[in-house]
């Protein structure tokens, strides 16, 4: 998805992963009830366990060691992809889509993948060499929310260059809609940690406390520190975040803000299970760079929940996912996932939203000049 974001937006891609560590899950309900049984709910993999039973449910500190072994082998098994040479640029057209590869989305990868090595191979003949570490590796950062405060506590450890603290569970941590209370424990633990960090927020924000609790995390308003991840649906995106930019520009505050389009589109289809649809999070995501447009802000990123596996968890997409079909490879125990294929459409949508807004970008400047 980056090299079709990269090669087709012809822009950066930083490449973060919620994963290696996202064994908690945040629960607006502490209690789950079926059949006249009430239960502690489920809170992730480290804390309890997904089968209703009263055993499973029970919190078990042991979980903790098992998540912690768990990431430490999901980094070791990330740093040997990105820097043992899979990632090298000249194998672009190599890469694995498994069920994609004979359809409309892979093959217009394969067709880019094409015009990357031919971009390669001009730049060996110019000589340009392609042992070059930016060739042959790349960065991939990883993520998670700081949930479990305990866990995150642990793994906390002071720089001894330089006095400041990292937690070194992930690259960057964030804090989410339950728990970014100003006077609250996450943001205090957060606001003494020098990690990259993220806020999430829906369309309960209020413009003025957005600008408090970044000021609270961010009181040097260091550059790149600061993420803001919106989530709230296409049609309040389109109302809601206008305020949410002027009012964090008028504090003078240095955010980069990234679309989730994944949360605030969650339906439950007719069988039971869970849902999103790939049209309403298309919706979203079209808005979030509408709404930054209109306001001459920046898009920063997207934020998505996928898997290279052949799920049917999403609906929609090139290769229709209908509610018939979900039960049929429904694999998650969170939330429901984009598939390659539509990770992979959405990834061509948004490089063509890049390129137009690039070109347009250049023909401004180039009229003002």
């Amino acid at each position: 998805m980056s090299v079709v974001l990269m090669f087709g937006g012809q822009m950066p891609v930083i490449k973060v992963g919620r994963m290696a560590g996202q064994f908690a899950k945040p629960r607006s309900d502490p209690f789950e009830e079926k059949d006249g049984v009430k239960l502690p709910s489920y809170k992730g993999d480290n804390i309890n366990g997904d089968a209703f039973d009263e055993k499973s449910r029970l919190p078990d500190p042991q979980r903790l060691i098992r998540a912690y072994c768990q990431s430490a082998a999901t980094l070791n098994l990330l740093r040997a992809f990105a820097t043992g040479g899979y990632a090298a640029m000249q194998r672009v057209t190599e890469w694995n889509l498994d069920f994609v590869e004979h359809s409309e989305q892979g093959d217009r990868y394969q067709e880019l993948a094409h015009r990357v090595d031919e971009a390669l191979g001009f730049m060996a003949a110019a000589g340009l060499t392609m042992d070059h570490p930016i060739m042959s590796s790349t960065e991939f950062w990883t993520s998670h929310e700081c949930l479990l405060l305990p866990y995150e506590q642990a793994l906390t450890r002071e720089d001894s260059t330089s006095g400041l603290f990292y937690d070194c569970s992930a690259h960057m941590l964030w804090v989410g809609e339950r728990t970014r209370q100003l006077d609250g424990a996450h943001v205090e633990f957060l606001r003494g940690v020098a990690n990259p960090l993220g806020i999430k927020v829906s369309q309960k924000m209020d413009p003025k406390e957005l600008v408090n609790i970044i000021e609270i995390l961010n009181p040097m308003n260091k550059p790149g520190r600061i993420t803001v991840i919106v989530r709230m649906g296409a049609e309040n995106m389109r109302v809601k975040l206008a305020h949410l930019i002027r009012a964090v520009r008028g504090a003078g505050q240095i955010v980069t803000w990234v679309c989730d389009p994944m949360h605030g589109n969650t339906i439950k289809a007719p069988c039971g299970l869970k849902t999103r649809a790939f049209d309403a999070i298309l919706a979203e995501v079209r808005a979030f760079f509408d709404v930054h447009e209109h306001e001459g802000s920046h898009p920063g990123g997207v934020h998505l929940e996928m898997t290279g596996q052949n799920v049917t968890e999403c609906i929609g997409g090139s290769r229709t996912v209908t509610y018939d079909d979900l039960s049929s490879r429904y694999h998650t125990h969170c939330d429901p996932r984009l598939n390659a294929s539509q990770s992979l459409e959405l990834a061509f949508i948004i490089a063509e939203r890049l390129r137009k807004r690039r070109i347009g970008t250049q023909r401004l400047l180039s009229l003002s000049m």
